[in-house]
């Protein structure tokens, strides 16, 4: 990726960009060659016939799209990390994206899960990024302790929201408890 991104703020820098583990495009990979398979049958039944080698370049060409698909998907979702916000760019096929930005300053935790062993031989997990207005479930990150440890990292340095800001209190309205306390 480039060093500027659309959308991007005039004096933010880009600190970090990921993608998912290249594990998420196996069903692509595992459908894309049951087709070509599949399509390469019958030429043991009829070797000397025209219309099964045509059948088996249609199922390749198939198996290419099928795969394609996945790999579209896999290539153009990406999350960025920059040194005001975490920006989550998913691509769901051809012509769905959707973009989520969360400000630096609203992230109250970043945890991470490596679960099973496929996860573990192949160092991809969960990322959990909490904030005031609910979770981001960043899912089959590659190395996800690393990201874990640049997120938390930039945020430390950050200065924390007052939750009563996002909460939606008026400020010119208190709690009961509040009113207790003085």
């Amino acid at each position: 990726m480039a060093n500027s991104f659309p959308g991007q703020h005039p004096d933010e820098t880009i600190d970090l960009v990921f993608r998912q583990h290249p594990i998420v495009m196996r069903k692509g990979m595992i459908y894309g060659l049951l087709v070509f398979t599949l399509s390469t049958i019958p030429s043991l039944f009829w070797p000397l016939q025209d219309w099964v080698w045509w059948m088996g370049l249609a199922g390749f060409v198939l198996a290419l799209l099928i795969f394609g698909y996945r790999f579209l998907g896999w290539y153009f979702s990406v999350y960025i990390i920059t040194n005001e916000r975490l920006i989550q760019i998913r691509q769901s096929g051809f012509f769905s994206r959707s973009v989520q930005d969360i400000s630096h300053n609203r992230i109250q935790s970043v945890n991470y899960e490596i679960k099973g062993v496929q996860a573990t031989l192949f160092k991809f997990g969960t990322i959990f990024v909490q904030t005031f207005a609910g979770d981001l479930n960043l899912r089959f990150i590659h190395r996800p302790e690393e990201v874990q440890q640049h997120l938390n990292k930039i945020i430390r340095n950050v200065t924390p929201v007052d939750p009563r800001e996002v909460g939606g209190d008026d400020e010119g309205e208190t709690s009961g408890d509040q009113e207790e306390a003085e």
